[in-house]
């Protein structure tokens, strides 16, 4: 015979705390700053209208067809061709990141990062390795490689120097911007 379960009593009520009126909140000041300039979108249309933001548009539109006119010829048998691919798939994907950074002024929204010692960095780098990509790209460019695709990497090495030359502009214009910066 098993014993009879132990009675629980019923649950007594509590008696209602009293309720304080004050209330204390904190955060910090990165949350605080972060909530307060987020709260609109800013787009900067003038941007496109200056020297640096036509040279972005012109990097974006003729990386594009650099790096399109490759990849539609049989450009992975020949490893030249894939480092010209290379460079200019990164930085077309990156300039079109900086190109939205400026366009929608996320840089004021993040102050703690240089942004005129990054897109000098940026701009400088893309020069470099583009003028690289663009020589290895004419200098890979024969009739006897592979005739059928001759005239798209011929175009290609074309458009790659002059995506050079908007680069090495933007490159000066940052330039230009952080030695202002660096002299206040």
């Amino acid at each position: 015979m098993e014993p009879p379960p132990p009675v629980v009593p019923p649950p007594q009520e509590q008696p209602p705390r009293p309720r304080s009126h004050t209330v204390t909140t904190t955060s910090s000041s990165f949350t605080a700053n972060l909530s307060a300039s987020s709260s609109t979108l800013a787009y900067d249309r003038e941007f496109l209208r200056t020297l640096p933001g036509l040279l972005m548009v012109t990097e974006i539109v003729l990386g594009l067809l650099v790096w399109t006119l490759i990849a539609g010829t049989e450009y992975f048998l020949y490893p030249a061709f894939g480092w010209v691919m290379f460079v200019a798939v990164f930085y077309w994907v990156l300039t079109v990141f900086f190109l939205i950074i400026y366009m929608t002024m996320t840089y004021t929204r993040i102050p703690q990062v240089p942004w005129t010692t990054v897109g000098l960095c940026f701009n400088g780098s893309a020069f470099v390795l583009y003028l690289i990509a663009a020589i290895v790209d004419a200098s890979s460019v024969t009739k006897e490689l592979d005739s059928h695709n001759y005239n798209s990497w011929a175009a290609s090495s074309f458009f790659a120097f002059v995506v050079t030359s908007c680069y090495a502009g933007n490159t000066y214009f940052s330039f230009i911007s952080w030695r202002s910066r660096t002299l206040q």
